[in-house]
């Protein structure tokens, strides 16, 4: 792994650190003026950028249906939808390691950031779970 550190000093204080991992750059900034913190991955892969948005749209796209079957209005119907989301993922051997691949190559926060849907938080913590599942 390489990688560049930049130090700004003065009145505020800013550090960004940028690394180059195999198939992808990891950036992180400190911004302590407006009390910020971020981080991203970036791919050089278009292919793992592809799978893991093609993953997250089947993902999305499977919460909205079941919406149309459970309330997501409260946050019982929020874990409803959830969970049936997770169980289709779960059965659907096809989906599983599409689904399974973009989280190796991106991360759940990576999945994370591109769902929109009120039950989202839901489904990125049985994919956490699950992914250190297998990883076991």
């Amino acid at each position: 792994m390489s990688g560049d550190r930049h130090i700004q000093a003065g009145r505020d204080y800013h550090e960004s650190k940028n690394y180059h991992k195999t198939g992808r750059d990891y950036r992180e900034t400190y911004n302590n003026d407006q009390g910020t913190y971020v981080e991203g991955d970036y791919y050089n892969n278009p292919e793992q950028k592809q799978n893991l948005a093609e993953a997250a749209a089947e993902i999305q796209e499977l919460l909205e249906t079941l919406s149309k079957t459970y309330p997501t209005d409260t946050t019982t119907g929020k874990m409803k939808v959830a969970a049936a989301a997770f169980k289709q993922i779960q059965t659907n051997p096809d989906l599983s390691n599409r689904v399974l691949s973009a989280l190796k190559a991106g991360g759940v926060s990576a999945v994370e950031q591109l769902l929109n849907h009120p039950a989202a938080s839901f489904v990125i913590g049985a994919l956490q779970d699950w992914q250190q599942t297998q990883q076991s």
